[in-house]
């Protein structure tokens, strides 16, 4: 006998509801709905069919799927710390166009930022049908997936990656480029590199762009200095190297916000005005950057579109396409912690 919430209990759409509604076949809305439909149905039909599907409420059998096509339809994205805002960013983006494919994005951080990471499934491969990976956690990588796994790294030397992995990258040289023109533009030719200390392409990018913008500047001078990319790190650096014997720097360059502020710190410590005794920037425009004063010169780096360019790279590389490995352009935003320099 059965109850009466039994035959009240709403009837789950099936696909044949949906092909049915939408006055195509089963196979059409399978096509369409597992984003297989370009040059098999037409645009209409697709809209028709992911309309009938919303209108309805329409879920697919995500399980039964995954049997069918041998995948999971998950992605594993590796970054080197849940903290990082603009890890944040970009995996939100990647999120977005996972979700608009059916796929799930599993988010891990690479224990300490950098270096091996213990497999966080029984089997990688058997729970992942690929892993997009930020450089800076690159070592992580090797872990989970050993050469099993469809590969897309983020802000990677493409030059250094294994055969068959697809890289999506940022303009980070044409970034620091821009950092290093805008402040010649201004007079500035002392220069501190405060640079981050984390073995990584991305940051030996930033350091080969600025010495190659300076190369043939007469009376340029960089002094380099590292590290560790936290703010109270890089006050203590920043403070070292500006108290150091020579002419003090007039230009402080930044390879993150963070290692901006404590840059900021340092100078105040020293009694040292912002942008009138030095002139600092940053890179990766994050909340940082406004939360000060004054406001940071910095490079605004479209980290969600990122994010969404590197799953797309995935879901391409997994469907046997060409991804789209053109790299991102990025922004110089200009504000008020660069001036000309006094001296």
């Amino acid at each position: 006998m059965t109850t009466g919430s039994d035959e009240t209990a709403p009837t789950r759409p099936t696909s044949r509801d949906v092909a049915r509604a939408a006055g195509v076949s089963q196979a059409a809305v399978s096509l369409v709905l597992g984003d297989k439909w370009r040059g098999r149905v037409a645009e209409t039909t697709a809209e028709r069919v992911r309309t009938a599907a919303r209108d309805l409420g329409y879920r697919p059998n995500l399980a039964a799927r995954s049997l069918r096509l041998g995948r999971t339809r998950t992605a594993l994205l590796v970054v080197p710390a849940l903290t990082n805002e603009f890890f944040a960013h970009v995996y939100t983006g990647a999120a977005r166009v996972a979700a608009q494919h059916g796929f799930g994005v599993v988010l891990y951080p690479s224990p300490d930022g950098i270096g091996p990471a213990r497999d966080p499934f029984a089997s990688a491969p058997a729970a992942l049908d690929g892993v997009l990976a930020s450089s800076m956690a690159s070592d992580a990588v090797t872990a989970l997936r050993g050469d099993a796994l469809p590969l897309v790294m983020l802000d990677s030397d493409p030059e250094r990656t294994a055969p068959g992995t697809a890289t999506v990258n940022l303009d980070i040289a044409d970034g620091m480029g821009q950092v290093t023109d805008h402040l010649l533009a201004l007079g500035h030719r002392r220069f501190l590199h405060l640079a981050s200390a984390v073995p990584s392409w991305t940051f030996d990018v930033r350091a080969h762009e600025l010495a190659a913008r300076t190369a043939h500047i007469p009376g340029a001078d960089i002094r380099t200095t590292r590290s560790a990319l936290t703010v109270e790190a890089a006050r203590t650096a920043a403070h070292a190297a500006l108290t150091a014997p020579g002419p003090r720097p007039t230009g402080i360059v930044c390879d993150d916000d963070k290692l901006a502020t404590g840059a900021y710190k340092a100078a105040r410590a020293l009694g040292l005005r912002i942008p009138d005794d030095v002139s600092v920037t940053g890179f990766d425009d994050l909340s940082l950057a406004t939360a000060v004063e004054p406001e940071l010169t910095t490079v605004r780096l479209p980290a969600e579109l990122f994010g969404e360019r590197g799953m797309a790279a995935l879901l391409a590389v997994l469907d046997g396409r060409t991804p789209n490995t053109t790299a991102l352009p990025v922004e110089l935003v200009v504000r008020g912690s660069t001036a000309t320099p006094a001296h």
